[in-house]
C-alpha cells in the first residue's frame, strides 16, 4: 500500500472560491441595489465610504474567501496507510483524520462544468454510521486517474467499492426520458417557484421599474378585447413553463438508475453531473408521493430515506429515486428492487368516521377570523371569503379519506396526505421509534395519532397515522412490542 503523500489538484482554489461567492452573491446584490449602484473612487471624498461600501464590503469577502482556500489547498494531503485513509490539514491548527477502509461505504461523485473544464471530479467518502451532514471526506478537485487510483488502493480490501469507468457494464434500471422530463417540469412545484422568483425579484428592484408606463400599456391593450388579453397571460405562463423546463433538466438530465448487486448507482444533472451510490440494505423506508396533479394522471414520484452518508449534498437523507413513473409500473419495478418489502392495497384500516371533524377543526382557529376581517372590511364583497370555510372543510375530508393504515407481518405501510398523498413503507426492524398520540378531545372519539420514525439524516424520517380507531393504534403498538 503506497504511502505517498498526494494534493488536491490546483483547480481547487478556483472550484472553492467560486462555490463560496455564490453563497454571498444574492446578499451582495441586493447590497449594491439599495446602496443605487454607486462607486465611488475618490478617497478624499466625504462620501468616499457611504458610496463604496458595497464595493469594500465585497472586496473583503473576496480576499478572505481566496486567501483560506488557498491556504487549505496548500495544506491538504491525504495518502493510504495501514488500510486507512488518511488526511491531514491547517497551518495554525492541524486537523488529522484517519479513515479506515471497512467504515468506507461509497464513494460518490460529482462534476461541475468547472470540474469538466479541468478534467476533474469531486471525490465525497461515505462511511457507515454518519450522522453529520458533512462528509468523512471531500476531495474537492482530482484527476479522474487519482479517483481510479484511490479506488484501486481500497479494491484490495474492500472489494463493494465501485470502479469509476464500469458504469457501462451495470444493469439498466430505470432511465428518464425527455417526454418525463417535460411531465416532471410541468407537473412539479417548480413553476410557482418561478413565480415566485420572478415577484420577489420585482420588488428588489421595484423603484427602478416604471409600473405607470406599464399599468397604462397594459390599460391601453385591454381595449382591443379578450384574446389579447388570454395571449398576453399565456405568453407569461409559456415563458414560467420554459423556464420551469430548464430547471428540471438542469436538474435531472440523464437521469439513470443502475443496479450492481445490492447497489444502486444513481446518475443525473446537466451543469453538474452527480453519481450517487446506494445500498440497498440502508435505505429505511421508501415513500410514494403524488401531488394532486400527478395522482389525476396516475403518475407519482419514489422517495428512499437511507441512514447515514451525506450522498453529494441531498437534503438530509431523502434520495429520488424515481422523479416520475406511472402507478401501473411502479409496483413490479418496487418488488424487483426491493423483494424484502409487500407492495399491496389490500388490507388497509382507514380513519374512522367520526374522526373527520379533526382534519379540519383547528384550521378554523386562524379562518374564522380572517373570514370576518375580510367580511367586515369589504362588505359586501367580503362575504364571499366563507367559502374559504367550505374550501376548508373539503379538503379536510379529502385528507380523511386518505388517511389510513396497514399492518402486514413485518411491514408497516401509512398513507396521509397534507397537499401531496404520500404513502410510506418501511419494515418493522427499521423502526426506531413509535408514539402513540391521543389528546382530550380525540379520547372522547376513542381515537388516536401514531407517528413513527426511521433513521435519516440527523433527526430521522418520521411519518404519521391521523386520527385512527384506539383499538387501531393499540394493536400497532402491540404489532411493534412483538420485536422485542
Amino acid at each position: 500500500m503506497s504511502k505517498e503523500k498526494y494534493k488536491l489538484h490546483p483547480a481547487t482554489v478556483f472550484i472553492s472560491t467560486i462555490k463560496a461567492v455564490k453563497v454571498f452573491f444574492l446578499p451582495m446584490i441586493i447590497i449594491l441595489v439599495t446602496s443605487g449602484f454607486k462607486f465611488n473612487f475618490n478617497f478624499r471624498s466625504d462620501t468616499f465610504f457611504k458610496d463604496s461600501i458595497a464595493m469594500i464590503l465585497f472586496s473583503i469577502v473576496f480576499i478572505g474567501i481566496v486567501f483560506t482556500t488557498l491556504l487549505k489547498w496548500w495544506t491538504y494531503r491525504y495518502w493510504f496507510e495501514d488500510r486507512e485513509l488518511r488526511i491531514e490539514y491547517g497551518v495554525l491548527v492541524k486537523k488529522k483524520r484517519y479513515i479506515p477502509f471497512d467504515r468506507i461505504q461509497n464513494l460518490n461523485y460529482k462534476e461541475s462544468v468547472l470540474h469538466r473544464v479541468f478534467g476533474l471530479v469531486q471525490v465525497i467518502v461515505e462511511t457507515a454510521g454518519a450522522k453529520s451532514d458533512e462528509p468523512e471526506a471531500d476531495l474537492t478537485a482530482i484527476t479522474k486517474a487519482a479517483a481510479d487510483q484511490f479506488e484501486l488502493e481500497i479494491k484490495d480490501v474492500k472489494q463493494t467499492v465501485e470502479v469509476f469507468v464500469e458504469e457501462s457494464a451495470l444493469q439498466m434500471v430505470y432511465t428518464m426520458s425527455i417526454r418525463n422530463l417535460l411531465i416532471v417540469a410541468t407537473t412539479s412545484n417548480s413553476m410557482g417557484v418561478v413565480l415566485l422568483s420572478a415577484i420577489a425579484a420585482v420588488s428588489q428592484f421595484a423603484e427602478y421599474i416604471p409600473f405607470e408606463l406599464i399599468y397604462n400599456e397594459l390599460s391601453y391593450l385591454v381595449r382591443f378585447g379578450f384574446v389579447v388579453v388570454m395571449s398576453m397571460v399565456f405568453m407569461v405562463l409559456l415563458v414560467v413553463w420554459l423556464i420551469s423546463v430548464l430547471l428540471t433538466a438542469i436538474n435531472y438530465y440523464q437521469f439513470t438508475i443502475l443496479q450492481d448487486g445490492e447497489r444502486l448507482i444513481i446518475t443525473r444533472g446537466l451543469l453538474e453531473k452527480k453519481r450517487i451510490s446506494l445500498p440497498k440494505n440502508r435505505i429505511q423506508a421508501i415513500k410514494i408521493i403524488e401531488n394532486p396533479l400527478r395522482q389525476l394522471f396516475g403518475l407519482c414520484t419514489i422517495v428512499v430515506e437511507s441512514a447515514g452518508g451525506n450522498f453529494s449534498g441531498e437534503s438530509d437523507k431523502k434520495i429520488v429515486l424515481m422523479p416520475i413513473i406511472s402507478k401501473k409500473k411502479m409496483y413490479p419495478l418496487l418488488a424487483e428492487l426491493f423483494p424484502k418489502f409487500q407492495f399491496v392495497e389490500n388490507k388497509k384500516v382507514h380513519s374512522p368516521l367520526r374522526a373527520r371533524v379533526f382534519f379540519y377543526r383547528l384550521n378554523f382557529f386562524y379562518i374564522v377570523p380572517i373570514v370576518a376581517a375580510l367580511s367586515y372590511f369589504f362588505f359586501p364583497y367580503g362575504l364571499l371569503s366563507v367559502l374559504i370555510v367550505f374550501g376548508t372543510i373539503a379538503f379536510g375530508v379529502w385528507q380523511h379519506k386518505t388517511a389510513s393504515v396497514q399492518v402486514l407481518d413485518q411491514q408497516l405501510m401509512i398513507r396521509y396526505r397534507q397537499i401531496s398523498r404520500v404513502t410510506f413503507f418501511v419494515q418493522k426492524h427499521r423502526i426506531q421509534m413509535l408514539e402513540a398520540r391521543q389528546s382530550y378531545f380525540q379520547k372522547r372519539r376513542a381515537i388516536a395519532t401514531a407517528m413513527i420514525v426511521v433513521m435519516s439524516g440527523m433527526n430521522g424520517a418520521s411519518a404519521k397515522a391521523f386520527h385512527m380507531d384506539l383499538q387501531e393504534i393499540e394493536k400497532l403498538l402491540a404489532w411493534y412490542e412483538a420485536k422485542k
